[in-house]
């Protein structure tokens, strides 16, 4: 299954990301995390894991690629035409040098901003768009795309290859005018989109459930002191409470019903 996790900047992406990432690993089940956001540099963190190769290197690298996108655009070609594999991918396809492991979680990365003026991320959407669609995962294999920041990633198409979209709210009017958007984009590709309310108390909770379908909402977070100091501190984010072990358990049921 693939599940794509998606909020706004600051939100708890990653966070949601590597605490799933960690629970279905604990209920033995292979565990790709696939970041395809150009500007975290701190998911590894949460992880445990050291920083894999880019794999827009493996690809040829962002030059080799823009001048391909390029080149079919000014042959009038659409860009679908441009296909980067010539066969699916299994998650034992994936080139070593492009994945870190941690136990059974594995981290791969589409690519980064490493130096000013670069250029656009275009070529990074591009092959995350087409690595998600090409790979295949088994049914006791998990695969959980952190998207970037936003909506762009559904303009490029990321979510087409995912079974679920999962949103990460945070108590801000901000995360409501992106989830609302978002489920218009998600209901436009007839994919199951589920809501997860972020630093929460009981109070804005309520407040926010009053703009949000409820069915859609499979989880909230509470503010927890001890989560929000490991996440400040890039540690690993295990050992947490009984409490929020069985909020994660709750969370990853649901989507999985999808």
């Amino acid at each position: 299954m693939k599940i794509c996790i998606c909020g706004k900047g600051g939100s708890g992406k990653s966070t949601l990301t590597a605490l799933l990432a960690q629970h279905y690993e604990q209920e033995g089940k292979d565990v790709v995390v696939v970041d395809t956001d150009e500007s975290n540099l701190g998911l590894h963190r949460f992880l445990g894991v050291t920083p894999p190769n880019d794999l827009m290197d493996y690809m040829g690298g962002k030059q080799e690629l823009m001048g391909k996108m390029m080149t079919a655009l000014k042959r009038s070609d659409d860009l679908q035409n441009l296909q980067l594999f010539d066969q699916e991918w299994k998650i034992q396809d994936i080139p070593p040098s492009c994945r870190s492991e941690n136990g059974k979680i594995q981290l791969v990365s589409v690519g980064k901003i490493h130096h000013a003026g670069e250029g656009c991320a275009c070529p990074m959407g591009f092959i995350a768009k087409q690595f998600i669609k090409n790979l295949k995962s088994a049914p006791d294999e998990m695969v959980i795309i952190d998207t970037e920041a936003g909506l762009e990633h559904f303009g490029r198409g990321v979510e087409e290859g995912a079974d679920a979209v999962l949103m990460v709210l945070d108590p801000s009017y901000e995360s409501i005018l992106l989830a609302k958007k978002a489920g218009d984009m998600t209901a436009s590709m007839n994919l199951p989109m589920y809501f997860v309310l972020n630093k929460v108390t009981p109070e804005l909770s309520s407040l926010m459930r009053k703009d949000l379908p409820g069915e859609q909402i499979i989880g909230e977070i509470p503010v927890d002191p001890e989560l929000l100091t490991a996440g400040l501190a890039g540690e690993n984010l295990t050992g947490l409470s009984s409490g929020m072990n069985q909020i994660i358990q709750n969370i990853a049921s649901a989507a999985m019903k999808s």
